[in-house]
């Protein structure tokens, strides 16, 4: 069985009257990328302050790096590194100076803190930029200069708090394939962020946070198929074969002018293979046959909206749109 890296039963959370966290069950297996998603004020940066023992939750039991975090705090803060939504880095030194400050914090030797500085500078492509302040740097490069800080202390779990905010689409693509690098050399990831694109790129599995608890969890494909909208589109250039396909399956949307089918569904195996052999049994064939699913931005209104989901479990998810 896959040992998990982070643990939670029953987090709790209050600030007076507000209740932040309301019970929140959170299971984490080590190496994998865990996003966490939700609006404004729900929550996620209260859970990263608690599970980075930075802030006290009021009820729960939480194991962080196999520690337990209300008995052994300096044992979780010894394996973590957090990077939060804004930047650690003091722009008044150079990138290097921050490098070596976090060395010192980790009471590295003088030599051991110039190799491992240089080694994550090179690592992250901040060689060049070492010696020039940090606030001449671009966004990109602080986020990149500040996950590097947060790397000095070789953590296996790593916190980020809305990594990419603020950032162009070129530095947050670079930061995507940062933290997939980070996954693949057995470091665990726990992400919070308000861009869905990036949850469904990056995650193994996904929590949405709403109203104090976990609203769904799963993967990105499998919350997909927790809200209506799926369908499978058909595309034919015979007329004939058209008209017929129509005739064969129940409850499509015709476009005549396409010579297009649609065909509502979950997208599931089981509902394409019906699909597929009421044609085969009809005598035509699809020229061109695509499954749609819902996408995040879909689920996310549904759980934390005015929409409703079926309280069934996820089937197995298909990719995203599978052409024929």
């Amino acid at each position: 069985m896959t040992s998990l890296a982070i643990a939670a039963n029953g987090l709790r959370k209050s600030y007076g009257e507000k209740v932040v966290l309301d019970g929140v069950d959170l299971s984490v297996p080590e190496g994998t990328i865990f996003s966490l998603l939700g609006p404004n004020g729900a929550g996620k940066t209260t859970a990263v302050k608690i599970l980075s023992t930075l802030v006290t939750a009021d009820a729960g039991e939480i194991r962080v790096g196999g520690h337990d975090l209300a008995a052994d705090p300096q044992a979780v803060r010894a394996a973590i590194g957090v990077t939060g939504q804004f930047s650690a880095v003091d722009g008044l030194i150079t990138g290097e100076e921050n490098m070596l400050l976090m060395a010192d914090l980790h009471h590295l030797s003088r030599r051991e803190g110039r190799r491992v500085a240089a080694e994550l500078l090179e690592r992250f492509d901040l060689t060049e930029a070492a010696s020039k302040p940090a606030a001449t740097y671009s966004g990109g490069m602080k986020r990149r200069l500040d996950i590097a800080m947060t790397l000095v202390g070789d953590p296996r779990i790593i916190f980020l708090d809305e990594p990419t905010t603020g950032l162009d689409p070129r530095s947050r693509h670079t930061m995507w394939q940062i933290i997939r690098e980070l996954v693949t050399g057995g470091v665990t990831v726990f992400l919070t962020t308000q861009y869905l694109e990036e949850a469904d790129q990056l995650a193994d599995r996904i929590a949405v946070l709403h109203g104090g608890g976990i609203a769904a969890e799963g993967t990105a494909e499998e919350l997909k198929r927790l809200v209506p909208g799926g369908h499978v589109r058909l595309r034919f250039t015979d007329p004939d074969a058209y008209r017929s396909a129509a005739a064969a399956l129940r409850g499509v949307t015709r476009d005549d002018e396409s010579l297009t089918l649609r065909v509502p569904g979950d997208g599931s195996q089981r509902e394409l293979r019906a699909v597929l052999d009421r044609l085969d049994a009809a005598g035509v064939e699809a020229d061109e046959l695509t499954v749609h699913t819902p996408d995040l931005d879909d689920v996310f209104f549904a759980l934390t909206g005015t929409g409703t989901v079926p309280a069934q479990p996820a089937q197995p998810a298909l990719p995203k749109e599978a052409a024929r």
